[in-house]
């Protein structure tokens, strides 16, 4: 199961819920280096940053005013940015001691924009029209695997089984 769920990698963002990971977007501390590196090359408010998060991870990742806004303000503490009032908002800056922490810490910045891009596109399956057909998903592919496991010493069972399912996805795709 472990390695069937890696297989579909390549940004399937529910893969590490269904290997028994958590289900957050950002590890420990990675929230603060994603505000830091969009700020590196301009300044913004805190709905942009968490608009911008949102934007770079198809929808999957929303960022809440929770958990931004301390970050910033811990950030703000620690004067890696510094705060302005522009056209009546809150705007942030990278201060160099911040570019400097940034700078220390890129490959983090690299890996949180991978992940990020590799999600994209999965957030209309995050619909509540998609959450309904889960159940139904989930079933199919049990059964698909349990079938799978009483046919194992047939020599045409994953044979059949793949030809059922691949006349399924055609079904599903000619809804289009």
């Amino acid at each position: 199961m472990r390695a069937l769920v890696s297989g579909l990698g390549g940004g399937f963002p529910f893969a590490a819920v269904a290997l028994g990971r958590h289900s957050r977007f950002f590890d420990s501390g990675e929230i603060r280096v994603a505000i830091l590196s969009l700020l590196k090359d301009e300044p913004r408010h805190g709905y942009q940053l968490m608009k911008e998060m949102s934007d770079r991870s198809g929808g999957v990742y929303k960022a809440s005013a929770g958990s931004v806004y301390p970050t910033l303000q811990q950030l703000e503490d620690e004067k890696l940015i510094k705060a302005e009032m522009v056209e009546g908002r809150r705007t942030y800056t990278l201060t160099k001691a911040g570019r400097k922490a940034l700078k220390s810490d890129r490959e983090t910045a690299r890996r949180i924009w991978d992940r990020a891009e590799a999600y994209e596109g999965w957030s209309h399956c995050m619909a509540p029209e998609a959450l309904m057909i889960y159940g139904p998903l989930v079933e199919l592919f049990k059964c698909g695997v349990q079938t799978a496991g009483r046919l194992a010493k047939r020599n045409d069972g994953s044979e059949r089984i793949r030809a059922i399912l691949d006349r399924a996805r055609k079904e599903l795709e000619e809804l289009r």
